[in-house]
């Protein structure tokens, strides 16, 4: 079996190809390297100045040695044997975004340390528990979730009631698995109640209204402009809503 590619090989090899100096570069790619990268080891702190790492799609199964990375701003860890959250407590301070699904995370200890932390990409995953994710709660800049693909959302989305369940337990999420989560802090809506939304690009949505909790929900449907008006189906057996442009 060929020897793992060691941090300083991958950074040569980037180096070499990028034709930049490491330790000046904002952006370093380090993923899927063969052999693959199995140990995050000291020489990340070559890394002076990086910003956004991707450490994607290799065999690391503990993270460790971010110390020199005072700078970083977004790390990419997804597709790796990563069992837990521990050593992150380096890049506490600076970290905005997390990517890091598919692994192999049951337990979120660790996490807490991330108070700049805005996004966490990491579904697929093993988290089973509330008791676990609740621990994302201590996140207070925590907007963007995605974890779809773990058991504990496999089990309540089967039961259709995961998003009701998950934004409860972090009022402060502003995205949950890909889609807008809008609350209504003044009345509660009746449940069906519709309304219209535009989202990033320029399209249109439906809002729909699933509980009496204040809470909206995008549908996954986008309407089309037909002729001045939006149709919209498949909500309410295939119910068709019509409404001006």
């Amino acid at each position: 079996m060929a020897k793992a590619t060691s941090i300083k090989e991958a950074i040569a090899k980037w180096e070499e190809k990028a034709g930049e100096k490491a330790g000046e570069a904002k952006i370093v790619k380090l993923y899927a390297q063969y052999p693959p990268i199995e140990k995050m080891d000291a020489s990340l702190s070559l890394l002076a100045n990086c910003e956004k790492l991707s450490l994607s799609t290799n065999c690391i199964e503990k993270i460790a040695n971010l110390n020199g990375l005072k700078f970083i701003k977004i790390l990419s860890l997804g597709r790796n044997n990563i069992k837990n959250l521990s050593g992150l407590e380096a890049v506490g301070d600076t970290l905005e975004e997390l990517w890091i699904s598919y692994n192999n995370i049951e337990k979120l200890k660790g996490i807490h340390v991330l108070k700049k932390l805005r996004v966490l990409y990491m579904s697929n995953n093993l988290v089973k528990e509330w008791s676990e994710f609740v621990r994302l709660a201590d996140l207070p800049a925590l907007a963007d979730l995605v974890f779809v693909g773990n058991p504990l959302e496999d089990k309540h989305s089967g039961e259709g009631n995961w998003m009701e369940e998950a934004t409860r337990r972090l009022p402060r999420l502003k995205k949950l698995d890909g889609s807008p989560v809008i609350r209504q802090d003044e009345e509660e809506a009746e449940p069906g109640e519709l309304k219209r939304v535009t989202c990033r690009g320029g399209r249109t949505r439906l809002m729909a209204s699933m509980s009496r909790h204040r809470q909206w929900h995008v549908s996954p449907f986008v309407l089309h402009p037909i002729r001045n008006c939006y149709t919209f189906a498949n909500i309410h057996r295939h119910t068709k809503f019509l409404m001006d442009n």
